[in-house]
């Protein structure tokens, strides 16, 4: 394993913690009124917005996508094109899945949609800078043993980190306490976004501490 992509990736998921941080204190230094409680659907969208850019710029910056690349404008377009589709189905896919698990069908639409972008932020777009739109490859990382680098097992890590923390969000909710942040879909998405901030820590430090066993095979 070399160690400067480990430092890579310690930087990158560092600055995804920082841009995260950032999102719940600048904005209310111009908006009067903002909290990620009290005006929590802009907190959603700018949160995305703000991991979604970062986490671009960092990938074509730092060139994580091993996958083979060819040069050709026409094959760049297609698959920018096959991204932005995927992330989208990725949206209605996790909004889907959440109205299944007692999400608002009807009432929370807007709040469930917004967390379901967010959740594909923390997730889908991870798998799209780093695999591409290459359903195989994504099958091949979340399989047993299937991260082939570093960049592939902070995905595995921040991925699964980010589902659990809105799945364990979601306890508090029906619970007699009223307090603010059990309105929908706050605490999930509180959860969410834990969940992906500790993934972004844990993993370079797992990586790291198990960097002897970790051979990275090439497949």
């Amino acid at each position: 394993m070399k160690e400067a992509e480990l430092r890579k990736l310690l930087a990158a998921n560092l600055l995804c913690v920082f841009s995260v941080i950032l999102t719940a204190v600048v904005p209310a230094f111009v908006w009067d009124g903002f909290t990620v409680l009290g005006t929590h659907l802009a907190w959603l969208c700018i949160c995305s917005v703000c991991v979604s850019t970062l986490n671009v710029i960092l990938h074509l910056v730092l060139k994580t996508n091993l996958s083979p690349k060819r040069s050709s404008f026409t094959h760049k377009i297609s698959r920018f094109l096959k991204c932005c589709i995927y992330f989208f189905m990725s949206c209605i896919l996790f909004h889907a899945i959440i109205v299944l698990y007692g999400a608002p069908l009807i009432e929370s639409v807007t709040e469930t949609f917004l967390f379901a972008v967010l959740l594909s932020t923390f997730t889908t777009l991870q798998c799209l800078c780093v695999l591409g739109p290459n359903v195989q490859a994504w099958i091949r990382v979340f399989s047993k043993n299937g991260a082939t680098s570093v960049w592939e097992s902070s995905l595995q890590m921040t991925t699964i980190c980010s589902v659990f923390g809105a799945w364990f969000g979601a306890f508090p909710i029906p619970l007699d306490w009223d307090r603010p942040w059990q309105v929908w879909p706050i605490s999930c998405s509180l959860g969410a976004t834990f969940g992906y901030t500790a993934g972004l820590i844990i993993a370079p430090l797992w990586i790291h501490w198990n960097r002897k066993q970790l051979t990275y095979k090439s497949r």
